[in-house]
């Protein structure tokens, strides 16, 4: 099933972000009405219908015991345009994260279509077919349609709908979380690391090294090292870590961070579709044209909300799969001998051959 959502939303992307409009001839040479007079048209007859309620209750000629009828509307009609002034800037604040760097295309793709009403962008004008009309509705709250060739069909965004949205902490439009952020802090609080390699500005110090807590030791005490080939017949050793007893340790931080991007599920799903279903490196996912991660694995807003269980366990499996290949793997790769003899480049073949003979040594397997 093609996901349209995405397929859109990466196109109007690519058209904004392009300069190809200023190549049009037919674009140059026209005028193009991007004057909506959203507030003009939404309070056009609303001085007459003030005018009147203020005589009723004037003269006493009111249709509701005690004018209250006519009062309630006077007094949504004074707050007015308050309320449309903050309707707009709640709605175009929710608009403007399709404008996002890590913004997920998986989000309904007619607010990126709107946002580019909106704002003014070439293409999306009243001159190219679009329009956009702010109403004022009887029981006070208000609401905004939007129509044009690339909505198919109209857009329609009410007012106390949005604002209930907000109070929820649930979005229009979800911001996809700035996971990098999250997992260098987490790099810090997951206990790997001692406090004095973590700086004052809580990041960890250039010099940070994995505690030898972790590091794979020989019966003897010793350390056991891995033997990486150099080339040219030498070697030299490096750190191996105990990959089991770190994941054990860092399980519970990453299960308390999932359960915290969890409280959002919307962004939960946004952060497996841009980062942590394929499991690709942060290097990839900064090279992205597009943030179209997840392709055909992608979640759907509308259909996968509420999450299913199963899908949460796969979230924090792949959550904690991105964190240790992409954050944790530099400390416990090709990391050099704390023993300064240890750290000499040496035959490979001598080295590997007294290494066997350790093992056989340690396991009295001589």
């Amino acid at each position: 099933m093609e996901n349209k959502n995405l397929f859109q939303n990466l196109y109007l992307k690519q058209f904004n972000a392009s300069n190809a409009i200023a190549y049009s001839r037919d674009f140059i040479a026209n005028t193009s009405d991007y004057n909506f007079q959203l507030l003009d048209n939404a309070y056009r007859n609303t001085g007459r219908t003030y005018a009147k309620l203020k005589i009723a209750i004037e003269t006493n000629n009111c249709m509701s015991e005690n004018c209250s009828l006519e009062l309630a509307q006077l007094k949504q009609l004074e707050g007015a345009p308050q309320a449309s002034l903050d309707f707009l800037a709640s709605l175009m604040a929710e608009l403007g994260v399709t404008e996002e760097d890590t913004f997920d295309p998986n989000n309904n793709y007619k607010y990126s279509v709107a946002n580019s009403l909106m704002n003014g962008k070439p293409g999306f004008s009243k001159t190219d077919g679009y329009q956009a009309y702010l109403s004022l509705l009887p029981e006070g709250s208000q609401q905004i349609v939007f129509m044009g060739p690339a909505f198919g069909g109209p857009l329609v965004i009410n007012s106390s709908a949005l604002n209930a949205l907000n109070i929820s902490n649930t979005s229009l439009v979800v911001s996809t979380p700035d996971i990098n952020k999250d997992m260098l802090r987490l790099l810090t609080e997951v206990g790997l690391f001692a406090p004095d390699m973590i700086s004052e500005n809580g990041e960890l110090t250039a010099e940070a090294k994995i505690t030898e807590e972790y590091v794979m030791m020989n019966p003897d005490g010793s350390i056991d090292y891995e033997i990486i080939d150099l080339g040219n017949g030498k070697g030299k050793n490096v750190l191996k870590y105990d990959q089991k007893k770190i994941e054990k340790k860092i399980t519970p931080f990453i299960n308390a961070e999932v359960a915290g991007l969890m409280s959002s599920e919307q962004a939960a799903i946004a952060t497996w579709n841009v980062y942590i279903s394929q499991d690709t490196s942060v290097e990839e996912d900064d090279q992205m044209v597009q943030n179209a991660n997840a392709g055909a694995d992608s979640w759907n807003y509308e259909t996968d909300l509420p999450l299913a269980q199963d899908k949460k366990v796969l979230f924090e499996e792949k959550y904690k799969k991105y964190f240790m290949n992409n954050y944790l793997k530099q400390f416990i790769t090709n990391q050099m001998p704390t023993i300064q003899e240890d750290a000499a480049v040496f035959d490979l073949a001598e080295g590997k051959k007294a290494k066997a003979q350790k093992f056989l040594d340690d396991n009295n397997l001589n």
